[in-house]
């Protein structure tokens, strides 16, 4: 799968040896996901599916309540639907598995294996749309896709992934357009809230925009090692699909017009973000919202003792469930406490609970946050109120982390060698005016790797007096994002 794929996944390196191996070796070592035997394919293990199911949950809540509804497509696309936009497919052509043959036949037709959904539910929106009165439709599927990828990584780039993807149909350009703005806004407050990710929100440059989109808007993130990470994205598709495959409706007015599409999503590489932005040198760090685990209790036990701890540890377990809080008891007696630590330690658990002897005789328990690894004595009583209050105190705190980290490596370099030198030595998002041209942009990627990440949304995005591009010198149209990027 990558050169990774040897690599013992026992020792953690630190994040400034080699932030590449760092990730995989977390990854590994916090039972999150393993390699296959398939090119470019990974098994989800309980751990990281966990995580996954309960961002999957407060995302689909957040779907459902700004009026979607969920359904499931066909994973297979007969060519004929793929190639009828033209843009589409060039896109995605590259990355296509193909089914050629089904039942020990050749198909008549190939199929590709979904990189997307577009065509497939276009050409059946197409027979449910008949009427103004049929609009909108509001439809979010959860499924996996494929993208044969020449180079990959766990969570953040893999030949098959799971994500959501919303397609929608509406009457009038003006809806299309609330509906692309409305999806950006859900994904970055999500983000932000779930995730404790800050993220910028922009608009995708004509370079990075969405195969067929008129316009694709982005919610980007800025990863530990100063690589940035599209987390999220919303696209407007104007009429071209609707043109494509004939989403037509007989409107109020008795005249008959294409409807205006929408499409959005985001995929597990949310989780490659995840450990990115928090995790640290002992491993993962696992925002409180979304730890499938978020106290564990561990006994340190004492001969004779055992069955009195284990008994309290039950006990204690009980009690915070019982306030809605996902805990866990570490009961192995085959394994030393600090082994037992130092497992939970890389799993990102946001409390860690050890009771011991000197804790019953003493009426307390020894809390110890995985953020800062800050260690309280908790009274016996106090320990729910004591957890749900940290919860909430841990989740913003990683946020604040996270977002002291971002505005400390952004930077706006004033010259073209100030960014180069900035991008080499510094990494992170460089702010600079851009003059808008595919020429420009492509010159600096060549040069430098790094891409327009986005046009930030609002006064960030826009030029002041006497703004020129640092590269070409014209005039600018936009301040941009630019950064390298996964």
């Amino acid at each position: 799968m990558s050169k990774n794929e040897t690599k013992s996944p026992d020792r953690i390196p630190s994040r400034e040896e080699d932030f590449s191996e760092w990730y995989i070796a977390v990854v590994r070592n916090a039972q999150m996901a393993d390699y296959t035997e398939i090119k470019g394919c990974m098994v989800i293990k309980p751990y990281g599916f966990g995580i996954w199911e309960l961002m999957r949950e407060a995302l689909d809540k957040r779907i459902k309540d700004t009026g979607h509804e969920n359904a499931y497509f066909p994973l297979f696309v007969p060519e004929s639907l793929l190639t009828k936009e033209a843009e589409h497919v060039e896109g995605f052509a590259p990355e296509c598995a193909w089914v050629t043959h089904g039942g020990g036949q050749k198909l008549e037709e190939r199929l590709a294996i979904r990189p997307t959904s577009e065509a497939i539910i276009g050409s059946l929106y197409a027979k449910w749309v008949q009427s103004y009165r049929d609009l909108p439709i509001l439809i979010n599927q959860w499924a996996n896709v494929v993208r044969w990828e020449k180079r990959t990584r766990l969570f953040l780039r893999t030949s098959e992934f799971l994500w959501q993807e919303g397609h929608t149909v509406h009457r009038t350009a003006e809806e299309a357009q609330e509906e692309t703005m409305k999806m950006l806004e859900v994904y970055r407050e999500y983000l932000e809230t779930e995730l404790a990710i800050p993220a910028v929100d922009g608009m995708k440059s004509d370079a990075e925009r969405f195969a067929g989109a008129d316009k694709t808007y982005t919610v980007e993130a800025l990863m530990q090692d100063g690589m940035a990470l599209q987390s999220g994205t919303s696209h407007n598709l104007g009429q071209h699909f609707s043109k494509g495959f004939g989403i037509k409706f007989l409107d109020e007015d008795n005249t008959e017009k294409f409807g205006w599409t929408t499409s959005w999503g985001v995929s597990t590489r949310l989780i490659g973000a995840l450990i990115m932005t928090h995790g640290d040198d002992n491993g993962l760090k696992v925002p409180p919202r979304v730890a499938p685990v978020q106290v564990v209790v561990v006994p340190i036990y004492k001969s004779g003792m055992e069955e009195t701890l284990n008994e309290k540890v039950k006990s204690l377990v009980a009690e915070l469930k019982a306030a809605g809080i996902r805990a866990r008891a570490d009961l192995r007696d085959t394994l030393r406490p600090g082994f037992k630590f130092t497992e939970w330690e890389v799993k990102g658990v946001p409390i860690r609970i050890e009771l011991g002897p000197k804790d019953l005789e003493k009426g307390v328990v020894t809390a110890v946050r995985r953020d800062n690894r800050e260690k309280t004595a908790v009274p016996d009583g106090e320990v729910v109120e004591y957890a749900r209050q940290t919860l909430v105190s841990i989740q913003k705190d990683m946020y604040d982390a996270a977002l002291k980290f971002r505005e400390a490596n952004t930077h706006s370099p004033k010259t073209w060698d100030e960014f180069k030198d900035v991008l080499e030595n510094k990494r992170g998002f460089l702010y600079v005016p851009w003059d808008g041209t595919a020429e420009t942009e492509t010159a600096i990627k060549e040069e430098t790797k790094a891409t327009v990440r986005c046009v930030p949304l609002g006064p960030k995005g826009e030029v002041q007096p006497g703004d020129v591009d640092i590269f070409s010198g014209k005039p600018a149209k936009y301040r941009v994002l630019y950064a390298r990027a996964y």
